[in-house]
């Protein structure tokens, strides 16, 4: 496969706006990066919901896209109450309102991609807020930022060791069936650039880090990367489009950018939470 020129340079420029952009935003954190966070996946359920349509479903758009956004605002004020209300209203409420729509064909599709998209894009996203404030209570230091800075890296730089990699050195078919183009080579070059990547972060912000840490991130933020750019790729070969949208130039839709973060987010604060303060634990016993 050889590399576009032209689609290329319109990456580069986007990344060159939104890469700097992502870095300020989410070391100042507060009320700017939850807006900006609900900014994304605003523009992410829309997308999501209006490909849904192209196969034909009707999900109920602005519940989605309002259900979606109430839990990145749940997940900021941390109310455990409001979370188990909010949650069992949203699937009542969708539930209740297709009763009501004249059409009862597909109704099952209908009811369960709106709660799909809540989920798959509102709660999976919320996770780069779970990973900014779980960085302020870290015992390694006010570590928030970096941590979203992390998820973002991993994700998007495996992304591109995937691309140059494929482009360049890609014969072998990774699953011929979803994506055409993806190849072995590619997530070779992925995971590679991806161990890199954690291991960057260890010898300079996250020097918490072991280096099986490191190891045990790069790898499992490579394959978290690799299903979800495929997960998105299967939905999109179903529906029969190329792009969610012409948001980003260069990148196609929000969800084209951040399919891979919204998988590699929550596995990477999962992994900081739970894995390495008991590995730790293990190499200093």
């Amino acid at each position: 496969m050889v590399v576009d020129r032209q689609q290329l340079g319109k990456r580069l420029m986007t990344a060159a706006v939104g890469v700097p952009a992502a870095i300020v935003f989410s070391l100042v954190g507060g009320w700017g990066f939850l807006i900006v966070i609900n900014f994304v996946l605003g523009i992410g359920l829309f997308e999501f919901y209006r490909m849904m349509e192209c196969k034909g479903i009707k999900p109920y758009k602005t519940v989605g896209i309002l259900a979606g956004l109430g839990v990145a605002w749940y997940v900021y004020f941390q109310e455990g109450v409001f979370s188990s209300f909010f949650v069992t209203g949203v699937i009542a409420l969708v539930m209740v309102m297709e009763l009501f729509r004249r059409d009862s064909e597909l109704a099952v599709f209908h009811i369960s991609t709106t709660i799909l998209g809540v989920f798959y894009v509102g709660w999976f996203g919320s996770h780069i807020i779970l990973l900014r404030q779980l960085g302020e209570s870290s015992p390694w230091g006010d570590q928030g930022g970096w941590f979203v800075i992390l998820a973002f890296g991993l994700a998007w730089l495996c992304d591109t060791g995937a691309y140059f990699f494929g482009s360049a050195f890609g014969k072998t078919k990774l699953m011929p069936r979803v994506s055409p183009n993806k190849s072995l080579e590619g997530a070779i070059g992925g995971l590679v650039l991806a161990v890199a990547t954690a291991f960057l972060a260890r010898h300079t912000f996250a020097t918490f880090l072991s280096v099986w840490d490191a190891l045990g991130l790069g790898v499992i933020s490579a394959v978290a990367a690799t299903l979800g750019d495929l997960v998105e790729s299967l939905m999109k070969r179903d529906v029969q489009v190329k792009d969610t949208s012409r948001a980003l130039p260069g990148h196609g839709g929000m969800l084209d950018r951040f399919d891979s973060v919204l998988f590699v987010a929550p596995f990477v604060y999962y992994y900081l939470r739970f894995i390495v303060p008991r590995l730790q634990d293990i190499i200093h016993r």
